[in-house]
């Protein structure tokens, strides 16, 4: 028990120093099925992490136009995670189908 209040105690700790208002990491997923990005427009904050999900049974990627992110090549059920960290706008498209077309706001 002590060594539990002792861990709640650091962890406490850590979290007062953390600045004023400042925000977690925060997780999103992007499924891709139907050859379309869903959500095809998803608005993070710098430092989040966004995985893509294929639930399509093509190949697809998610590749940023601005070489900021790539997924690589994901077939059915295969899913890759990439942080952003910039402030603006990241559109991005699959490499193997270019009708394919996603916006990640970062704020």
């Amino acid at each position: 028990m002590t060594n539990r209040i002792a861990s709640f105690a650091v962890a406490l700790a850590c979290l007062a120093m953390l600045p004023a208002g400042a925000a977690l990491a925060a997780d999103h997923t992007v499924t891709i099925s139907g050859f379309a990005f869903q959500p095809a427009a998803i608005t993070v904050a710098a430092g989040d992490t966004i995985t893509f999900v294929n639930e399509d049974g093509a190949p697809h990627t998610a590749t940023a136009g601005d070489g900021s992110f790539d997924t690589g090549r994901l077939n059915k059920g295969d899913s890759a995670s990439v942080t952003v960290a910039s402030a603006g706008a990241i559109d991005y498209t699959c490499n193997f189908h270019s009708s394919m077309k996603g916006t990640v706001t970062v704020q």
